[in-house]
Order: C-alpha cells, then structure tokens, then sequence
C-alpha cells in the first residue's frame, strides 16, 4: 500500500512529535516533512511534491492566511488541512477562501483529525458542522453580518493581535511592516468597524467570541488527546 505523504507544519514541537505517533501508526498515512516556521515550510513546499500539508496558522515567520496563499503559489494543487488552535468563528472561512482544504481545531480528537487528513488527501474538503454553518452564513451575505467580517485579510491579522494587548510595535514586527503602516491599519479597522478605540475593539471581540488563548506546548501531552 502507498502511504499518504503528509508535510506537518507547525511551531510546537510536541504537537509535530505527536502527530508523528499519530501518522505513522497509521497504515495508509506516513509522516514525512516537519517545518516550524513560515520560511522553513515555504523551502519544503519547493523541494517536492507532498501528497499532503497539515498546517498551523500561527508560525513564526509568516501570518497564517499569508502562509496559504504563498503556499498555493508554490503547489496549487497541495491539499492543505489548517489544524489550528483558533476557533472556527475567527479563521475558518477566511483559510478556506485563501486556499485551504479543510479546517480543524486541536480541540478535536484523533478520530476525527484522522477523518479530516484523509478526507483532504483525496481531494475533498473538510469542514466541520461550524464551519459549514459559517460558510452558509457568508455565501448568504446577511444585511446585518458581523462587523469583522468586513475586514481584509490584513485588517483582520491586526484586529486579532490588538485585542490580545499586542502593541503596534509588536505586530510591525511580526509583519514586517512600519508602525505607520500598521497604524494606518488600526484606523481603517476602526473606521470600518464603527469603533472609537482599542477597548471597544476588545469588547467586540469578547461579545463575538473572538478571543482565544495563545497556543501551549501542554495542549498535547499524549498523541491520543489530539
């Protein structure tokens, strides 16, 4: 039997050690790449034709939905499956519009991540009954849709880092951006989102359930838990 060849990208050692254990105690999957961070992922993407990728969004180097899209660029026919831990309410729609295949958070377990690599290395798409209810929910386009909604991609990466007290310092940096770019970002959010400052943006966020807590090393301690 040819085994599925999956690409893990994700910074947390444990969480790539453990799905390790996961993927080669399975016949028809085989754990063959690791990256840990954005540049690392885009040289393994070059160096060959995975059958596969399993990506976190939140690696060093690189913003998560940046990340899609360039590794689209590279192979767009990668089936790629976002294993993240960032609800589905923050990212999930905007991963699957950028070019993912599939979306799961690490909240689930095994059984399903299972289900889910399989379902995308086939070439279907994998989402859960969430997710699929935010997609009707955007296809549909409601006249009063979430505020958030309506930012770009870039305004969005910048709305999520503010409201977990990331200063504009911070975030050009992670970006690679000037802080008057970002700036100039945080004002267009503001003015799109009908908001006068930082806390309002942080009331949103709690109200619409967009706040999470940064991922742990603990959030893995055993391959069966994923």
């Amino acid at each position: 039997m040819t085994r599925v060849q999956v690409l893990v990208a994700d910074d947390h050692g444990v969480i790539r050690n453990g799905l390790k254990k996961i993927l080669d105690d399975t016949p028809d999957l085989e754990f063959a790449g690791e990256a840990c961070d954005g540049k690392s992922l885009l040289e393994k993407v070059r160096e060959r034709n995975w059958d596969m990728l399993i990506l976190d969004l939140s690696m060093p180097g690189r913003n998560g939905l940046e990340l899609i899209r360039l590794v689209r660029e590279v192979r767009p026919q990668l089936p790629m499956l976002i294993f993240t831990m960032h609800q589905e309410e923050q990212y999930a729609v905007r991963a699957l519009r950028a070019g993912a295949s599939g979306y799961l958070t690490k909240e689930f377990d095994g059984d399903f991540l299972l289900s889910a690599i399989r379902k995308v290395a086939t070439g279907g798409i994998y989402v859960s009954a969430k997710v699929a209810e935010l997609l009707a929910s955007d296809v549909s386009k409601p006249q009063h849709a979430p505020l958030h909604t309506l930012l770009s991609n870039r305004e969005y990466e910048v709305f999520s880092r503010l409201v977990r007290g990331v200063s504009l310092t911070a975030i050009a940096f992670e970006f690679s951006l000037s802080i008057k770019t970002v700036s100039t970002h945080k004002s267009h959010l503001l003015e799109k989102m009908g908001l006068a400052n930082q806390t309002d943006l942080v009331r949103y966020a709690v109200t619409h359930g967009l706040l999470d807590a940064e991922p742990d090393n603990s959030s893995m301690q055993h391959s069966s838990t994923i």
